[in-house]
């Protein structure tokens, strides 16, 4: 009876916001860079899928109020590609800069091991970490001045990705959000995910890129 009750309550206060179009926690790309140096997390519109972010080093956070296992992966995304090669090991740059540089800015998250202790941040399981530079303007505009971010899409776990600002603010209250909202539109599709390993490409999860067979 408690969860049904709080059930409800969570879809009224969900329709009351949709209905009255409150977005609270709006900050610009200054203010929030700041506090997410300062270890909070942040929500921003991507070209795919709203992100729930932090910095690596917080990113313990995004597990606990995602309600995440801890074995899925978060995604490090940049706002250049210079920005998150320089954790790569050098033996995937060269193979992984070709990619890049055909899918990036874009809906490609390229897995490749990693130097230094990023991976321990983002990945459990092992060294290597999923890499994006997104398309979205208002997007890069915000990593370039934050530096790289864990991310994941902004939803619970096990429940659909929200799809804009409004609902990003209902699914996680007092959260900040980049702002101005409403944000441009998204796809709506989780971007397509490779996997570099010993000069082979593999296929994780299709997604919005469709891969050129030749690459």
């Amino acid at each position: 009876m408690f969860f049904l009750k709080k059930t409800f309550m969570e879809l009224s206060v969900m329709q009351f916001a949709v209905k009255n179009k409150m977005v609270a926690d709006q900050f610009d790309i200054s203010e929030l860079a700041l506090k997410l140096k300062n270890g909070s997390l942040a929500l921003f519109p991507t070209d795919t899928l709203p992100a729930l972010s932090s910095y690596p080093k917080y990113s313990q956070k995004i597990w606990t109020i995602k309600k995440r296992p801890l074995n899925k992966p978060l995604i490090l995304m940049g706002g250049c590609l210079e920005d998150l090669f320089e954790y790569v090991q050098p033996c995937a740059i060269e193979d992984g800069l070709k990619m890049a540089k055909i899918y990036w800015p874009g809906a490609l998250t390229i897995i490749l091991p990693t130097t230094g202790k990023i991976s321990e941040y983002l990945n459990c399981n092992s060294n290597t970490v999923g890499f994006r530079v997104p398309a979205l303007k208002m997007a890069r505009d915000l990593l370039i001045q934050s530096g790289p971010l864990a991310t994941t899409s902004a939803n619970l776990s096990g429940e659909s990705p929200v799809e804009n600002a409004l609902e990003a603010s209902v699914q996680f209250p007092g959260i900040p959000i980049l702002g101005p909202a409403p944000w441009p539109n998204s796809s709506g599709m989780a971007s397509t995910v490779i996997e570099w390993n010993q000069g082979q490409w593999k296929l994780i999860r299709p997604g919005s890129v469709v891969l050129n067979s030749r690459n």
